[in-house]
């Protein structure tokens, strides 16, 4: 059931919280999901997700314990998730991540069956986004709109773009994770 490891990734304000907040508010309790929380250098209450807070000699030193299933930095800031996160997916449930597309590599020698996700929008979508939250200046904004990022997405990633409604997101993500789990993994178009 390792495809009920689902990694979450794409570019800075393509709403890849939005999706995951909007797919967990949607679930339901029929099929039991855990949503995994994060551990990033970065202040508590700098905004967005829910996260674990450490400075950068905290994290270097639970990398060094071994505390984190995965690991990887991007856009100056480093981001674990902790091998406690994972454990749900021994009892069957869904585990949902939001990851690094410079990570899938990994994420694939690791746990080859996981599902990848990539949420995208358009560039003009992503600028107004990053924009309106507030959370970078004009320089840190233009760095994330640049970071390029190799095409490393396996053929069977599910692709959702995201630049009309939060609620069409949603619903084609969990139309697609249906479809997905029904055949055993492996993404469907239909």
């Amino acid at each position: 059931m390792t495809h009920r490891l689902v990694y979450v990734v794409g570019p800075s304000g393509a709403g890849k919280d939005s999706v995951l907040h909007g797919l967990r508010r949607n679930w339901g309790d029929a099929d039991p999901a855990h949503w995994a929380r994060r551990t990033i250098t970065r202040p508590a209450d700098a905004g967005g997700e829910l996260h674990e807070a450490v400075d950068a000699q905290g994290f270097g030193q639970l990398c060094r314990m071994g505390a984190f299933a995965m690991h990887w930095n991007a856009n100056g800031l480093s981001y674990g998730v902790r091998q406690s996160e994972l454990l749900p997916i021994r009892d069957g449930r869904w585990v949902f991540v939001n990851g690094s597309r410079a990570w899938v590599p990994q994420l694939r020698q690791q746990w080859p069956q996981a599902t990848v996700v990539y949420i995208g929008a358009s560039p003009a979508v992503l600028a107004q986004r990053l924009a309106a939250r507030g959370r970078e200046s004009a320089q840190a904004v233009a760095e994330r709109l640049a970071r390029q990022v190799p095409a490393a997405l396996p053929p069977e990633t599910i692709q959702i773009e995201n630049d009309s409604t939060l609620a069409d997101a949603v619903s084609a993500l969990h139309e697609a994770l249906v479809r997905c789990d029904r055949a055993g993994g492996v993404p469907s178009s239909n």
